[in-house]
């Protein structure tokens, strides 16, 4: 005789997703956009002036003239990796590349009288082909950062020094070298293509400002990369657990080096960017933006164990810094609390980060 099933036990507990791992609350990204929400309002009650056109447009420059390396901070914080020259390198490539121009646009030097002539009136130096000098000065500012993001990613991969001690020294070696190479004098872009270099670097295209549109671009770059590509699914994997990403067949070295090499890189195009919007490369430029880069990055939600972040998060960092540093501005507070603040938002969002993180 068949007996009658009983109902089954249900567990009402198991597989539910507690409201604080859904939507917005799943990562510390969702957390700081909601407090970047919050003073956003409280902004635009405090001061008449911040979302003003003009004061919007200078927020955009100015966060955006971290955000492009601390997108590429991100990559190496992704990997558990840390790199301390990336103010350092802004510096470095900012003043190569002004130099660089400044010397082919010497009708009077060696290489000049390859790229320039003077005009009839005698007075005017005129580019035999325009655009080419500025390119060729880009470059030339990306070249030094593409060697020291190799030298960097060559110490830390094959050598298997610390990338803390390994980034803090070429810091200093940078920065050495920037003051060698100038004397301890700034450097200004120069010569028939100045005008399309500052253009380029603090233009703008129908009111928004060229960095803002080089990082929205990057960023989407980054994401697809980041998700949509196997390179982007291992700089994830060292994050996560280095010794089982190197035993599934992940060319460790080598992604570890290219992060560090797309690291300098984006530290360096930001430096010649900064470049432009200040008209020079003073050999003290980006001095300590390092520590801002980083913070950013950690505050948008990169772990500094690894594993975790995105180009969202980079972003966010870098707005709610601007936003902070523009409020205490317009509302008249002293610049020198800004610092006071950045370190107690970065050890609020770590702290909120762990707590949600236990919940789970």
């Amino acid at each position: 005789m068949a007996m009658p099933l009983e109902s089954p036990i249900s567990f009402t507990n198991v597989g539910r997703i507690r409201w604080w791992q859904r939507g917005i609350f799943a990562s510390q990204t969702g957390y700081v956009l909601l407090a970047l929400a919050m003073l956003l309002v409280v902004m635009h009650f405090a001061s008449p002036y911040f979302f003003t056109e003009g004061n919007m447009q200078n927020v955009a420059k100015n966060f955006s003239f971290i955000a492009i390396a601390t997108l590429g901070v991100t990559f190496v914080i992704i990997t558990g990796g840390i790199d301390l020259s990336v103010g350092s390198m802004m510096c470095f490539s900012a003043m190569i590349t002004s130099m660089v121009m400044t010397e082919l646009s010497a009708p009077g030097s060696p290489a000049g009288s390859l790229f320039v002539h003077m005009a009839a009136d005698g007075k005017t130096v005129l580019a035999n082909v325009p655009g080419l000098i500025l390119l060729i000065s880009i470059l030339a500012g990306l070249g030094v950062a593409l060697i020291a993001g190799l030298v960097n990613g060559f110490c830390i991969a094959v050598l298997g020094l610390s990338p803390f001690v390994t980034t803090l020294g070429m810091l200093s070696i940078v920065r050495g070298l920037g003051y060698v190479v100038s004397n301890g004098r700034g450097s200004f872009p120069g010569g028939p293509d100045a005008d399309y270099f500052y253009a380029l670097t603090s233009g703008d295209v129908l009111g928004v400002p060229v960095p803002f549109i080089y990082l929205v671009v990057l960023a989407l770059a980054m994401a697809v990369v980041l998700h949509h590509s196997s390179f982007g699914r291992h700089v994830f994997a060292l994050g996560g657990n280095e010794k089982a990403a190197e035993l599934t067949g992940i060319p460790v070295v080598r992604v570890k080096i290219e992060v560090y090499v797309i690291c300098a890189l984006a530290a360096g195009l930001q430096g010649i960017i900064i470049s432009g919007w200040l008209g020079s490369a003073p050999a003290n430029m980006a001095t300590s933006y390092e520590l801002n880069v980083i913070a950013a990055a950690v505050i948008g939600g990169a772990n500094l164990a690894g594993g975790i972040g995105g180009p969202l998060g980079a972003i966010v960092g870098c707005v709610l810094l601007e936003v902070i540093r523009n409020g205490l501005v317009l509302a008249q507070v002293s610049s020198y609390w800004q610092q006071t603040l950045v370190g107690v938002i970065i050890i609020l969002a770590v702290l909120v980060d762990r707590i949600r993180s236990r919940m789970i």
